[in-house]
């Protein structure tokens, strides 16, 4: 199997090298499961100087490949990568992962695995995820159990072959703000009967920069965004299981209603507090903390799109 390692990246320059980096350093077993690999990077117009270095750094990178189109958001960045890929194997990464040096070996054995338990191809491996804030070593971070994914199909560190993501269709470009793509691919998918194979030998460090308060209207936006997007995921796909993804109920409403006091306890209200565990070196609890305003405001934004559509 020949792999191809498509990568999105938009002004992720510096996490980004150190992604290249540990790609560049794959051991690969002599079972012949992989052949061969690339790094299909594609970059959705940075201005941070990426496309510069990506130019000047393939002596240090010879499995790199790259293209570059104007900002469209990563789904139409991941179809360019597919569809310039040379693999018969597409892995999905973002470009602030860090994975250990057996990544794509793993992925080989649990692709191999499921073929020879199955007797088809009709699947793909989705490796597990390990956020981290530790940019000089991210890898030496721990699985915690705020890592676990239920996800079906997410981009952040998955296993396909290439003929099955034609066969569905690509994502859907029309996914230009934050959120979403991924899990509506996955829904097609679902209906082609592909099956899930769990591969946590296959792992990926998803580094992210210490919680901050100057990162909330960031974040806020985001919520927002994944708002919009969710209703246009449900205008596809109108099941209750979407509507559950996407917090389009009563219920979701109640609950970060209830949890933020309708709104009450927000970025400025929380922010002594916030600011107070992230000088005790606690960010990450903060962070869950402000996850309770950051999920109504996602609540909101859901509404407001859905009413802006009439969609009840």
């Amino acid at each position: 199997m020949f792999f191809s390692v498509v990568i999105p990246t938009y002004n992720r320059l510096p996490i980004l090298k150190k992604c290249l980096q540990a790609l560049e350093c794959q051991q690969l077993n002599n079972n012949n499961l992989v052949s061969d690999y690339e790094i299909m990077v594609v970059d959705d117009g940075s201005t941070d100087g990426t496309q510069e270095w990506l130019g000047k750094c393939q002596a240090e990178f010879p499995h790199l490949r790259w293209c570059k189109q104007s900002h469209q958001g990563a789904a139409s960045a991941r179809n360019i990568g597919v569809e310039k890929a040379k693999g018969d194997i597409i892995i999905f990464i973002d470009s602030d992962l860090v994975v250990t040096e057996n990544f794509i070996q793993a992925h080989a054995e649990g692709l191999e695995r499921g073929k020879q338990k199955t007797g088809s191809d009709r699947l793909f491996t989705y490796g597990r995820v390990i956020n981290t804030s530790n940019f000089e070593n991210p890898t030496a971070e721990p699985y915690k159990i705020t890592d676990f994914s239920a996800a079906y199909f997410a981009t952040g560190n998955v296993a396909i072959a290439r003929h099955w993501l034609l066969k569905a269709g690509l994502f859907d470009t029309r996914f230009q703000q934050y959120g979403w793509e991924d899990l509506e691919l996955g829904v097609r998918l679902k209906k082609l009967g592909l099956k899930l194979i769990k591969c946590p030998a296959a792992v990926g460090y998803h580094w992210h920069p210490p919680f901050s308060l100057e990162q909330l209207p960031s974040l806020i936006e985001k919520e927002i965004q994944r708002g919009r997007m969710g209703v246009l995921f449900y205008q596809k796909h109108p099941t209750w299981e979407v509507r559950m993804m996407i917090q389009m109920t009563w219920l979701h409403r109640i609950l970060w209603g209830t949890l933020s006091l309708g709104g009450r306890l927000n970025e400025r209200t929380l922010a002594p507090l916030l600011q107070w565990l992230i000088d005790q070196g606690k960010s990450q609890l903060a962070l869950e903390i402000a996850r309770i305003f950051l999920n109504w405001y996602n609540v909101c934004g859901v509404y407001a799109a859905a009413e802006s559509l009439k969609i009840k």
